[in-house]
């Protein structure tokens, strides 16, 4: 069993609540970016082959040739206060903590980890336990659940509790890919975009989620039918017609089949048909990253304007939106309910309030 924190007598426990991202390099440098993908790619949940074969093809080719190049990539990127996913996830657990904080008169202890790199899991769950905190509300930012992501992030934790000799209860967050809030903050980032740039529409808004062997959707995992509903809420909400949207997948490794339509081969396709302008969103991410920001704003642009496309445009992930932060403020209110003595009921009930009288308004 791993050691217990000290004991304090007279002070009382308290709640916790974890966001978990994916994680990030801690630095822009091949030797950093190797660690990383050698902790990332090892995941059984993200790499569904048998370790006996993919193990060596990992350690002699992958972490051989990968880092270099995907240094390059995160250096582009790169934010003055360090990778845009840390940075856009520790920003969100700051808001979150006021909003709550201004909202519910019981103490909360609110932090973020990453499920690969630092600040790890084991780290922060170690803190909480050390703050005394006998409950805790895990948060994975997924919008849509997938075994490689929210599966995983649970497993670490589950491994941490699992050398503790005094596990607190435990609650989690599956996904929330079909919340109204959640929905209506992408809807209302995709308007404000609209607006910035005098009002001018795309011929084409392509949705671009996160790709997934293809072969997970067989075995049952339930991700792609959560990208394709938050697709098809999203386009309601902007009254878009299905000429008007495409939804595609992103970032496939290695040769097996993906889920597709692929975000590359649409980007192309649409750059042949000499398309005037697209639009671009990643509604699979909270937080922008090397994804987004290489991927889809540097790349996915090149491919789209060499193919013979003339305007593509990015619209950013959710990041450190009010409407976004408001949203998950009262997804972790809903599911602290029965931990607080019916204050986060009452403080939920009244946001619902607030949100229907706005609303009525507009």
């Amino acid at each position: 069993m791993n050691p217990e924190p000290p004991f304090s007598h007279g002070s009382a426990p308290g709640i916790g609540v974890l966001l978990v991202n994916l994680g990030t390099p801690e630095a822009p440098t091949p030797r950093a970016v190797r660690g990383y993908l050698r902790q990332f790619l090892s995941d059984p949940r993200v790499i569904e082959i048998p370790r006996a074969i993919w193990l060596p093809i990992l350690h002699l080719f992958v972490l051989t040739t990968r880092p270099r190049a995907s240094a390059h990539r995160y250096a582009q990127v790169w934010m003055a206060e360090g990778a845009p996913l840390r940075v856009h996830t520790e920003r969100q657990a700051k808001l979150l903590r006021g909003y709550l904080g201004e909202r519910v008169k019981f103490p909360l202890v609110v932090d973020y980890a990453m499920r690969y790199g630092k600040p790890s899991i084991p780290a922060k769950l170690q803190e909480l336990k050390a703050a005394r905190c006998d409950r805790i509300l895990l948060v994975p930012l997924y919008p849509q659940y997938a075994a490689s992501t929210t599966a995983t992030a649970l497993d670490e934790v589950f491994r941490f509790f699992s050398g503790a000799r005094d596990v607190p209860a435990l609650r989690t967050v599956r996904h929330f890919h079909d919340r109204p809030a959640y929905i209506a903050a992408l809807a209302q980032s995709v308007r404000d975009f609209w607006t910035k740039n005098n009002n001018e529409r795309p011929d084409v808004l392509l949705m671009s989620f996160h790709g997934v062997p293809r072969a997970t959707l067989d075995k049952g995992d339930p991700y792609h039918c959560e990208c394709q509903k938050t697709g098809r809420l999203l386009a309601e909400a902007l009254s878009l017609k299905s000429v008007q949207y495409r939804i595609t997948f992103q970032s496939r490794l290695g040769r097996a089949e993906w889920l597709q339509p692929y975000t590359s081969s649409v980007l192309a396709e649409l750059g042949r048909q000499k398309l005037g302008r697209v639009d671009v969103i990643c509604p699979g991410f909270v937080s922008d990253c090397l994804e987004t920001l290489e991927e889809i704003a540097i790349e996915g642009k090149t491919t789209f304007v060499q193919a013979g496309g003339r305007e593509f445009r990015y619209i950013p992930c959710l990041n450190e939106r009010n409407d976004w932060v408001h949203a998950l403020t009262d997804l972790v209110l809903e599911n602290l309910l029965g931990w607080s003595s019916g204050a986060a009921a009452e403080e939920l009930e009244k946001s619902r309030m607030r949100a229907l009288a706005m609303g009525a308004k507009s």
